[in-house]
């Protein structure tokens, strides 16, 4: 699985002019299954995110997870984590096929909600709009296969 985690002020997803899912302070996911992903992917991934330390402790160091911090997160399913960028145009065949990119998708969903952390969603497969305001800029990339 692959996922790209933005510490955020804030961040919704909108689909058909109606808000999905929205947070505060905490982690704006996007997350995608990859061809050959396993069950066991999706709680390991949901664990590395709620422990990872990239919200700042009274030092000004990043030292404090979202569940130290008491926030949030929205996750959004996004194959296009998955493209193949060799050419000039995105190819996407090492995504998961749809059905069990769903079931991955959700599955990472709830095992980030199982930490405790409370999370929305956006509507996997859906158009959606996603807005954001990221703090920091910090931004981290995340690789099961890595």
């Amino acid at each position: 699985m692959r996922a790209l985690v933005q510490r955020v002020q804030s961040a919704s997803v909108t689909v058909d002019s109606a808000i999905t899912g929205q947070i505060g302070s905490g982690l704006l996911v996007l997350v995608c299954a990859m061809e050959g992903d396993t069950d066991d992917l999706a709680p390991w991934l949901a664990q590395k995110i709620a422990k990872l330390r990239i919200f700042n402790d009274a030092d000004g160091r990043m030292n404090r997870s979202v569940l130290d911090i008491g926030g949030s997160a929205l996750v959004v399913s996004q194959f296009t984590l998955a493209a193949d960028t060799k050419g000039n145009r995105p190819g996407f065949s090492r995504a998961a096929p749809p059905e069990r990119g769903r079931d991955l998708y959700e599955k990472f969903s709830a095992a980030l909600a199982a930490t405790g952390l409370p999370v929305a969603n956006g509507i996997f497969g859906a158009d959606m709009k996603v807005a954001l305001v990221n703090d920091g800029p910090v931004t981290i990339w995340l690789d099961t296969d890595q």
